[in-house]
């Protein structure tokens, strides 16, 4: 029987050991499913496992995976399989990224909040990222906790945001930060839309479905929206809501992008470097209020 030590009061718990490329067992898959339930970002310690390895176990944990996110526009990544996101600082020959170099460049957005792939349809349901290279100070990842958040807002707003639904562009979140598409490039990039508010389809518990991608709320003037999406941003992401995470050397952490948005934290990448491989999964179930 696993068991799962909270870390913070709302969001993130550390599971007690276990080595998750070799979990082939479906109660224990169970067991791992309910507790993302329960926490929405889980902490595995310790765990030394190939990319081929951290594919297989999100397949059995909650497949199929997530092959086409945004950096694909831009071409082929380092591992030439788009289903591993390359979430470093660091190029195919292991040298740290140029500070003008465009990957780089594209993946500062990570630091603002987000939640992963809501720019498709079906969205990101788990993502799974396995350190490998990390820094000794900082660069720590961001967990908000978008039930709680929700259950936070007063009846009113809860009224006013049923059945809204929001256009996700990652075109638009890396715009943001000045970055610039070629038309072929953007021709890739048309989004999603999907409701503002989710619920888990096992538990019932309704979330904020929010991110830096949220271009506009389809049913409001894109000013009143823009307005209405900082303000619930701005609500779910007090310090209440939010866990740190500070990693550690082979860390592997789990989250529900149903039920929360995160962010990378900054650090010295121009001189440091750090390595982390994220594989998602794709929600089966599509989800609303």
């Amino acid at each position: 029987m696993i068991s799962f030590k909270k870390l913070h009061n709302y969001v993130g718990a550390e599971v007690s050991p276990i080595q998750l490329k070799n979990v082939f067992d479906q109660v224990i898959l169970d067991q791992l499913v309910s507790g993302m339930d329960t926490h929405g970002v889980l902490v595995f310690r310790n765990q030394i496992m190939s990319d081929e390895e951290q594919m297989a176990f999100c397949e059995r944990f909650g497949g199929p995976l997530h092959t086409k996110p945004g950096v694909a526009a831009l071409g082929k990544n380092k591992f030439n399989n788009n289903a591993i996101a390359d979430i470093s600082n660091v190029d195919e020959n292991g040298q740290i990224r140029a500070v003008d170099d465009r990957r780089r460049m594209y993946s500062l957005a990570n630091r603002l909040w987000h939640t992963d792939a809501s720019f498709q349809s079906p969205a990101g349901r788990y993502s799974t990222l396995c350190a490998k290279v990390i820094p000794k100070v900082g660069a720590n990842t961001e967990f908000a906790d978008m039930a709680a958040a929700y259950d936070a807002l007063d009846h009113n707003t809860k009224n006013m945001i049923a059945g809204l639904h929001v256009h996700h562009s990652i075109a638009y979140s890396r715009q943001l930060l000045g970055f610039s598409f070629s038309e072929e490039e953007l021709n890739e990039l048309k989004g999603a839309v999907h409701p503002l508010v989710r619920v888990n389809p096992r538990t019932q518990q309704k979330s904020l479905y929010l991110a830096s991608h949220a271009n506009k709320i389809i049913e409001m003037p894109i000013p009143e929206g823009r307005l209405l999406l900082r303000d619930l941003t701005e609500h779910a992401t007090q310090p209440q809501f939010v866990y740190s995470h500070q990693w550690q050397d082979h860390d592997f952490v789990i989250w529900d992008n149903l039920a929360t948005m995160h962010r990378a934290t900054a650090f010295d990448d121009a001189k440091t470097p750090r390595e982390l491989r994220r594989v998602t999964t794709l929600e089966s179930t599509p989800s609303h209020a």
